[in-house]
């Protein structure tokens, strides 16, 4: 089966147009002035309604009455099937398989049955434990970005923001360190997921699913310390707790979510400091604020632009509009997290608005069940990567003509390359 990009009529909004990646302001400006909800098609050729009212977003990401999981609809509403949402993106049905049994796809009491199973890896306690190994992966790529010098410019995104993220969470899942360049091939390829080329999602969905069944099998003969161990003893132990599918489908989960995300928001910060000086120096200055740093750019720059498709499981009134069981609903992160009513002045970058504020007011992590299970994980690795960063080139610019261009990702906000001078000149 072979997908095409759908068109949408002249009042509903494309999301597969690449403009809303280059200008995602221009998409929550839009739905807002529209009243807070608005039409748009999504990845599969579908209609559904974007909202980006701080309050609805919370409530489609939190209320019961919201599931991501279709099948869980009650019979009667105009609904698809799991199986039927996976058939229209053109994604074969034994590889699906995979996919409905991921823990991002589930509700309720099996989402919760497999969170427990890693939750306790990413504790805070577990994840301060893993801080100076963090530090140590950071300090030795930052010593290393001059020689990845070419014309006076060296990619960070290439040489520091992916290969951070990816080699602390690959230590902590346990895969083989001469395993990771595949990761990062099949990573790039899901992130930019190209509804018109099913077949090129197929292949790496299969080459994923055949490679961690073989790092199983391996671990099974030979045993080590690691949480894919652990996983895999729930798995042998106890098998009602989680099947063979899951076993894999979490391994995939954990090492996509785990670094992708971190890596682009490590990019979208540094350019977001460089192209404003002034928060650039004051963060150098003043090293007490890179937690408050973070999360502004998890709120202003944060990576994922709108959350997963919610079906309303029964009748819902919101702030934005009213869905009827089976309508499909879109939480606009970025639109809660430039909401006019929550942020004064909201779509000016500012590293002290959360200074000496407890707690965490923005989404940029998602909100409810789904709430990210590596935040923590993800927010030690920015302030180390940051303070880092400052501490060993606090001249650090911008390549000039070389301008870093957005990839054209539904939904996400991600640079192909960011190209950086490690000295002003």
């Amino acid at each position: 089966m072979t997908a095409t990009t759908p068109s949408a009529p002249d009042d509903t909004i494309n999301l597969l147009d690449p403009t809303w990646s280059s200008d995602p302001r221009a998409l929550v400006d839009r739905v807002t002035a529209a009243g807070g909800s608005a039409p748009a098609l999504f990845a599969d050729g579908f209609e559904v309604t974007l909202f980006t009212d701080d309050e609805d977003v919370r409530t489609i990401l939190s209320d019961r009455r919201f599931v991501v999981n279709p099948d869980n609809v009650g019979s009667g509403s105009a609904t698809r099937t799991k199986a039927e949402v996976f058939e229209a993106l053109g994604i074969a049905p034994d590889l699906a398989a995979y996919m409905t049994e991921n823990i991002l796809a589930m509700d309720a009491s099996d989402h919760t049955r497999l969170r427990k199973l890693v939750s306790r890896s990413f504790t805070v306690r577990r994840v301060n434990e893993l801080r100076p190994r963090v530090q140590r992966i950071t300090d030795d790529l930052l010593a290393r970005l001059p020689d990845h010098t070419e014309d006076g410019a060296v990619d960070l995104l290439r040489h520091f923001a992916y290969p951070l993220p990816i080699t602390v969470i690959c230590d902590l899942v346990g895969v083989p360190e001469e395993d990771r360049p595949l990761w990062r091939r099949w990573s790039s390829t899901l992130q930019g997921f190209d509804p018109t080329r099913p077949e090129l999602m197929n292949t790496v969905l299969g080459e994923m699913i055949d490679h961690i069944g073989e790092m199983i099998g391996r671990r099974r003969r030979a045993p080590h310390d690691d949480l894919l161990d652990a996983l895999i003893r729930e798995r042998d132990e106890d098998g009602g707790k989680l099947s063979e599918a899951e076993l894999i489908a979490m391994v995939f989960t954990l090492v996509i979510a785990g670094h992708e995300t971190t890596a682009h928001l490590l990019t979208n910060g540094t350019h977001a400091l460089l192209t404003h000086r002034d928060q650039w120096d004051m963060l150098r200055s003043d090293p007490g604020l890179l937690p408050s740093a973070v999360h502004e750019m998890l709120r202003w720059c944060g990576v994922a632009l709108v959350a997963q498709v919610r079906y309303a499981a029964e009748e819902v009134r919101l702030r934005g509009g009213q869905l009827a069981p089976g309508d499909r609903a879109v939480a606009v992160l970025m639109g809660a997290n430039r909401d006019p009513n929550v942020y004064p002045d909201p779509h000016r970058f500012d590293i002290t608005r959360h200074h000496g504020r407890p707690g965490e007011a923005h989404v940029g992590f998602g909100h409810g069940i789904h709430y990210c299970l590596g935040a923590a994980l993800a927010r030690q690795e920015g302030q180390v990567a940051f303070g880092s960063l400052l501490r060993a080139y606090p001249d650090l610019d911008l390549a000039p003509g070389r301008e870093p261009e957005r990839v054209p990702s539904p939904g996400a906000l991600r640079f192909r390359d960011l190209y950086v001078r490690l000295t002003r000149g």
